[in-house]
């Protein structure tokens, strides 16, 4: 599950609300062990994706750097050239 969560820190343009949402939902399933909470477990679950998703953007916001920013389409082909390389037969 945790293979969705992407860095998100250093890009031009910065992440967006979406991809910190997505990684917040993606570490909770991880911690919780699942993809989707019960009815009972659905409110602590959200609460917890909201409130790591709010910290996570207050990290990224406090992070500073001296590197470059990263071009989000440069990564992405990188990303591709070693999926191709890995999963090549």
């Amino acid at each position: 599950m945790c293979r969705n969560i992407r860095v998100l820190h250093n890009f031009d343009p910065p992440a967006t609300g979406d991809e910190v949402h997505a990684a917040a939902l993606q570490y909770v399933r991880k911690v919780s062990g699942s993809t989707k909470p019960s009815k009972a477990n659905e409110e602590a679950f959200n609460a917890a994706v909201d409130e790591i998703a709010h910290v996570t953007r207050h990290l990224l916001e406090h992070l500073t750097t001296s590197a470059p920013p990263k071009d989000r389409e440069v990564e992405a082909a990188k990303a591709k050239a070693r999926a191709a390389a890995r999963y090549a037969s």
